[in-house]
C-alpha cells in the first residue's frame, strides 16, 4: 500500500491518536481534528488523499461534512471513509447518500481497517 495523506476527524482523542499511531506506524502521513468544521477547513486548506470520517461529531455531523467537502470542487476528489458505531441501523446507507465511498463500523480492527483503506485507494 503506497503511503497515503490521510485526515482523521474523531471527536474522542483517545481513537483518534490510536488511528494516527496505526497509520503513521504504516507510512502514512496523518493529521487528525477533533470535530466536523475543522475537518472542513483542513480538508479545503491542505492536500489529503484520504479522510476517516467519524459519524457521530459534535455541533457538525460527519454525514454534513461529507455532503459538503464532496459538493466542493476543491475536495470531491477526496476518498472519505465514514466511520460509524455499531448498531446504527440506517447510518450505512446515510454515508453512501452523503457521497461516502465506504464505511467502517466500530469497532474495528487495524487488518480491516488497512483493508479499507486499500480497497478505496485503490478505486479511480
Amino acid at each position: 500500500m503506497n503511503p497515503a495523506r490521510i485526515l482523521i476527524v474523531e471527536d474522542e482523542p483517545e481513537i483518534a491518536d490510536n488511528l494516527a499511531a496505526l497509520l503513521t506506524a504504516k507510512g502514512h502521513k496523518v493529521a487528525t481534528c477533533l470535530e466536523g468544521a475543522e475537518g472542513v477547513t483542513r480538508a479545503r486548506k491542505e492536500s489529503f488523499d484520504l479522510v476517516l470520517l467519524d459519524v457521530m461529531l459534535p455541533r457538525m455531523s460527519g454525514f454534513d461534512v461529507c455532503k459538503l467537502l464532496k459538493a466542493d470542487p476543491k475536495t470531491s476528489k477526496l476518498k472519505i471513509v465514514m466511520v460509524t458505531g455499531l448498531g446504527r441501523m440506517g447510518d450505512v446507507e446515510e454515508a453512501f447518500r452523503a457521497g461516502a465511498d465506504d464505511y467502517l463500523i466500530k469497532p474495528f480492527d487495524s487488518a480491516r481497517l488497512f483493508k479499507k483503506i486499500e480497497k478505496v485507494m485503490a478505486q479511480p
